[in-house]
């Protein structure tokens, strides 16, 4: 019988302790971001105690899981209606979490065995599966809802009907794409962090994907940062605080990182109907609240508030930051051509995922006796869909600009360092 290896006795070290405290850390850090932006935005004043499955459905959605809302009262009246939207918040906040949580113990560490990482993420893996499972088991309830003194509440009234709506979740579809995620945050980990150990025959990936890998999650970090300080701005100066603290706790990405491809010229087609919506800022309300669909890109939002144009400058200036950034990771010998290749491909990557996660597609209808179109105050709709190609189009244009002018920045600042010395 061989003896045991390095990488087997590493494995044995990344016991369950660990990655229980790593799932744990991320469920804690998921639900108090959650917690707090429902009660921000008044969801503590949901009836019949459905505030900790509405959390839990939050979290679940976080992940990427779907909500169903539904009502059974019988023949005179019914609900229908689905909720698909990442409260990227908490996903941004879960992902960090548990992808520090992973990468911990492989600290101070240049390589680590195939067998030594697999190990370590199926332990994890095992318990979020677990943790998924709870949670939505945990997000379904059922609860009464007022008609109101117009004509549903006359109508509910004169024969007696209380309308009852809930939401529950598909829990294997939740668990799968919950699972998949959670590979999704690891393998992502391992490509970003500079320091993370990589099987030998990956570290060529250390060299040719993580500095353009490394560069571009900073700069969704940093439109992240750039609009918790703008809307820790607008709190302050123009009041609803709640409504601003439920933003940058529920879908602060979800605001700022489509607001990164408008910039590049991208455009979404999006409606608000009804009198509810998801949270977001005024201005996109404005623009969203039409009869039909409409446009949202740098014209129309400039319609309604002109210094959107710095959406612009903002972009150029922090690809520029981040091809630089690319640059100085990357070996000396790689050609600012080949940066430009790089960050394009980089970018187009992230714009991908922007699309896919921050489309939002949520519907509410009541109708009582068949007659949908009664209490407005009771139905509503909220989309938002990217013009997707036209936006990849766009990323991997300005990648490739920003990237070669980036590189050419970094190559004569570096040029100048030794001529300094």
């Amino acid at each position: 019988m061989s003896s045991p290896t390095l990488s087997d006795r590493a494995v044995a070290r990344h016991g369950w302790a660990q990655a229980f405290v790593t799932v744990l850390g991320g469920l804690v850090a998921m639900g108090a971001v959650a917690a707090l932006g429902l009660w921000a935005a008044g969801a503590a004043d949901l009836p019949d105690g459905s505030f900790p499955p509405v959390v839990a459905a939050i979290m679940i959605m976080s992940v990427g899981g779907t909500v169903k809302l539904s009502g059974d009262i019988g023949v005179l009246a019914g609900t229908e209606g689905g909720l698909t939207v990442l409260p990227l918040s908490v996903t941004l906040t879960g992902a960090l979490v548990i992808g520090w949580g992973f990468l911990r113990p492989l600290r101070h560490r240049a390589v680590a065995g195939a067998s030594e990482l697999a190990g370590w993420a199926a332990r994890i893996a095992a318990l979020w599966l677990l943790a998924l499972l709870a949670l939505a088991l945990a997000a379904r309830h059922t609860f009464e809802i007022s008609l109101g003194d117009g004509p549903l509440g006359d109508l509910g009234d004169l024969f007696g009907i209380t309308p009852e709506v809930g939401f529950s979740t598909d829990v294997p579809p939740a668990v799968l794409i919950g699972l998949v995620w959670l590979a999704g945050v690891l393998v992502l980990a391992l490509l970003v962090a500079r320091g993370a150990p990589l099987p030998g025959r990956l570290l060529r990936l250390q060299t040719s994907v993580r500095p353009a890998a490394h560069a571009t999650v900073q700069l969704l970090l940093a439109y992240v940062v750039i609009g918790l300080a703008v809307a820790l701005a607008v709190a302050a100066t123009r009041g609803h605080p709640a409504e601003t603290f439920a933003v940058i706790l529920l879908g602060l990405p979800n605001v700022a990182w489509p607001a990164l491809t408008i910039g590049l010229g991208a455009t979404w087609d999006g409606r608000v109907e009804g009198p509810f919506g998801l949270p977001m800022p005024h201005v996109l309300d404005e623009v969203l609240r039409t009869p039909d669909v409409t446009a949202l890109n740098l014209g129309t939002l400039a319609e309604h508030d002109g210094r959107v144009w710095w959406l612009v400058v903002v972009d150029a200036v922090l690809l520029l930051a981040t091809a630089f950034v690319m640059a100085a990771l990357s070996p000396a010998r790689i050609r600012p051509w080949q940066h430009a290749v790089h960050l394009a491909v980089a970018l187009a990557l992230a714009v991908l995922t922007i699309c896919l996660m921050a489309r939002i597609d949520a519907r509410l209808g009541l109708s009582v006796l068949g007659i949908g179109d009664l209490g407005e105050g009771f139905s509503g709709q909220v989309l938002l869909r990217p013009r997707l190609w036209s936006a990849l189009g766009l990323a991997l244009l300005w990648g490739l600009v920003t990237g070669f002018v980036g590189a050419l920045l970094e190559r004569e600042v570096r040029r100048r360092g030794r001529t300094g010395r």
